[in-house]
């Protein structure tokens, strides 16, 4: 038995496994002291890059995503490859979706999109001082680039028209990081 917070696993089965997730199904004791199941879905770690270029706009993309069957307005994101840092996930995904680079990087923490069966998590970029490049996407994506002011991406967080976790949460971090730097112009 192996203790996992108030939970105790009794034996992990490997369900699934592919480049992208893992499927577990542990036979446990649950904290109520019964005895059951949890699923949990590894997904590879990954990066959500906002763009913001000198005029105060961000850079974003537009895409049908398969598994919520509609468009999403997110920041650029991926999976971190085996070898690969963040940052260097950050920048080739920004390249390869939007085609841009930049010249200055900031990390903005780490975000757990889920937390009961999924562990997913999501280092946050800002990326600033943007250049043209030309973007790759791979074979699955047919990328749009959407450019709108930053008070107007926050607008759609806010109500609720972009939805994907770590863009909203990078998002409101970038707003607010701007507007401290602005009321402390000396800092």
């Amino acid at each position: 038995m192996q203790p996992h917070g108030p939970w105790q696993i009794l034996r992990s089965n490997d369900i699934y496994r592919d480049p992208w997730i893992e499927v577990r199904c542990d036979d446990v004791i649950r904290p109520d002291g019964r005895e059951g199941t949890h699923v949990v879905v590894q997904m590879k770690p990954g990066v959500c890059v906002v763009a913001l270029d000198e005029e105060g706009f961000v850079h974003l993309t537009g895409e049908f995503h398969y598994g919520i069957g509609r468009d999403s307005v997110e920041g650029v994101s991926g999976g971190i490859e085996p070898g690969e840092v963040a940052l260097e996930t950050a920048q080739r995904e920004l390249e390869e979706e939007l085609g841009l680079k930049a010249a200055r990087w900031t990390e903005l923490g780490t975000v757990d999109p889920f937390t009961t069966i999924v562990v997913s998590p999501t280092q946050l970029f800002l990326a600033e001082g943007l250049s043209g490049s030309l973007p790759r996407p791979e074979g699955t994506e047919l990328i749009r680039c959407i450019r709108l002011p930053l008070a107007e991406a926050v607008q759609l967080v806010l109500d609720s028209r972009i939805t994907h976790g770590p863009t909203c949460v990078l998002l409101l971090k970038v707003h607010h990081r701007l507007s401290r730097a602005a009321s402390n112009p000396a800092r």
